[in-house]
């Protein structure tokens, strides 16, 4: 987006393309032939969504935007789960860039599914927003997803991809 501007910027539409590309991915998992392909394909398309997202300037204006909820709670743990039986024994690992991590004695562990399915909620919901809406609703919906990135999903995949990494090329 540009500043003072009621047109959407070509960085916004390349981000919505990825949050839809992102989305199907997630929800046909199993279209993949193996763990490896979508392994793969993650690691494609995780470094491609951080950069988008990084590189959109919203309107300053709009900074109390939010974006409705349209994923519900069943098809969050339909996403998680299906990737969960994709990634088997290796979903599990240990995280070290979380905030509980420094006052803990034992290691802290997540998973890449509950990871990509937390990526996946706030991008479902951006996708589902800007569907066939106006040019300023999806400028709103590209400014609070852009907020929702930098204090939340962005360290997200970030940690997420440190994983997939290393299981793609452990391999």
């Amino acid at each position: 987006m540009t500043e003072n501007s009621n047109t959407i910027s070509p960085n916004s539409l390349a981000f919505i393309a990825l949050a839809n590309e992102y989305c199907h991915a997630l929800e046909n998992v199993f279209d993949y032939d193996n763990r490896q392909a979508f392994i793969a394909a993650m690691l494609r398309l995780l470094p491609r969504i951080y950069i988008s997202a990084s590189d959109i300037r919203p309107d300053d204006e709009n900074n109390d935007s939010f974006i409705d909820s349209y994923l519900d709670e069943n098809d969050y743990d339909a996403v998680r789960t299906n990737v969960s039986r994709i990634i088997g024994e290796d979903d599990i690992y240990l995280e070290v860039f979380i905030d509980d991590m420094k006052y803990s004695d034992t290691p802290i562990s997540t998973s890449i599914s509950e990871n990509l399915a937390d990526i996946y909620q706030p991008l479902f919901n951006f996708v589902a927003t800007v569907k066939d809406a106006t040019d300023e609703t999806i400028i709103e919906a590209v400014t609070a997803i852009k907020a929702e990135f930098d204090t939340y999903w962005g360290q997200i995949l970030c940690n997420v991809l440190r994983a997939i990494h290393s299981i793609y090329y452990k391999n």
